[in-house]
């Protein structure tokens, strides 16, 4: 607020011996600083005054700068502010397309982790089954080498016995080294008891088949071949078979194969005649036991005491397999004895089937009548006794 100026209402008188009052000089009040109302010196308001001559003619100016001044730094506030939001919602959006892609790695790292569990779970799942399989490939490979062995060993022992029949002892030349019984009084030696006759053994003579058109040479022991007999066999050589509507081997089955295998036990007797005939059958004594190395499952039937094709209690030192079958059933002497024969024969026959017999009808012949012997003999009850 301006203040009028100041003027003296008189002049004052001069006293005397004193000089002169300085003239009044009208000053105006100004505020200046924080302190309003505090007067200025009279040196001051002249330099006050002197300065404000100036001022008042160089103020349009002045004031048309600071409106420029204000303008510009509006507009540079205002670009500023325009740059620094294009600036943040650039930002943000940098922001939000990084935080979709960490979200995005973030779930297929989640999705492989889950693959790699499920890739281990299944790799380690086939890695047992592929162990398992091996394992029971192995142990069913050293079951088959066992019974491939085992089979081995049996037609080594047949075809060494084979060999023996058909080269050295035949029925029309029977082997002396093998059969003592057949030497002469002098090679074997003094004989306790009763002695033949020379002229015994001169009275045999062979006999004429005229049914056959063959000669058959009776043996030494006074045994003759039966025609019939003979002629089904000669028919069922010409053309070897193993089916049992043939004469031959239907009267063989009537006569011999059928009451040896006819045991007091029906059904299993069934199950060892289907498996003689498909040569699945297997004997083995009870001492044999299976390798530990080979892990077989076994299913004992019936008790080493007790035979399971007769019932009766006899101490049972075989015991029978059929097919691929892993029971075993316990069978007595003479049980086995019966079983073997009617092998031998099958054995047999099924050599003149395949060609390994060469031979002429004659001693076949003899050779199958012994096994036929052998076979009645076994299920009349003979068996040779065991050492």
């Amino acid at each position: 607020m301006d203040s009028a100026p100041l003027r003296p209402a008189s002049a004052p008188q001069p006293d005397q011996g004193l000089p002169p009052p300085l003239p009044a000089v009208p000053v105006p009040w100004k505020s200046v600083g924080p302190c309003k109302g505090r007067r200025e010196s009279p040196g001051a308001l002249v330099e006050t005054s002197a300065g404000e001559e100036p001022q008042g003619e160089e103020g349009p100016a002045a004031q048309l700068d600071v409106s420029r001044l204000r303008s510009s730094s509006m507009e540079i506030r205002e670009k500023g502010s325009e740059f620094l939001k294009e600036e943040l919602h650039r930002a943000q959006k940098e922001l939000k397309l990084k935080d979709e892609e960490c979200e995005r790695l973030s779930k297929v790292r989640e999705q492989l982790e889950q693959e790699l569990e499920e890739l281990t779970a299944s790799l380690f799942e086939e890695a047992h089954k592929m162990v398992r399989e091996a394992n029971m490939k192995q142990a069913a490979s050293e079951k088959q080498l066992k019974e491939a062995r085992g089979k081995i060993d049996m037609l080594q022992a047949e075809v060494t016995a084979l060999k023996t029949l058909v080269i050295t002892s035949t029925p029309a030349s029977p082997n002396r080294e093998l059969h003592p019984q057949l030497l002469s009084p002098t090679k074997a030696g003094p004989r306790k008891g009763h002695s033949r006759h020379k002229s015994t053994s001169s009275a045999l003579c062979p006999a004429l088949c005229p049914a056959a058109g063959h000669t058959l040479t009776p043996d030494r022991e006074g045994k003759e071949v039966d025609t019939t007999l003979f002629a089904e066999f000669q028919a069922w050589r010409e053309s070897p078979t193993l089916d049992k509507t043939c004469p031959f081997l239907e009267r063989v089955y009537r006569e011999d194969v059928g009451p040896c295998l006819d045991f007091t036990m029906q059904e299993l007797s069934a199950l060892v005649r289907a498996a003689v005939e498909d040569n699945t059958l297997t004997i083995e004594p009870v001492a044999s036991q299976t390798p530990p190395t080979v892990k077989v499952a076994e299913v004992e039937c019936g008790s080493a005491n007790t035979c399971a094709l007769s019932g009766l209690a006899r101490v049972c030192r075989h015991r029978i397999r059929l097919g691929d079958s892993e029971s075993h059933y316990y069978i007595s002497p003479s049980s086995r004895a019966r079983i073997t024969a009617v092998c031998n024969f099958f054995t047999y026959i099924r050599y003149i089937q395949q060609g390994l017999v060469r031979q002429d009808a004659e001693p076949m012949f003899w050779e199958v009548t012994r096994l036929r012997k052998e076979m009645s003999l076994a299920k009349l009850g003979f068996f040779p006794q065991e050492v």
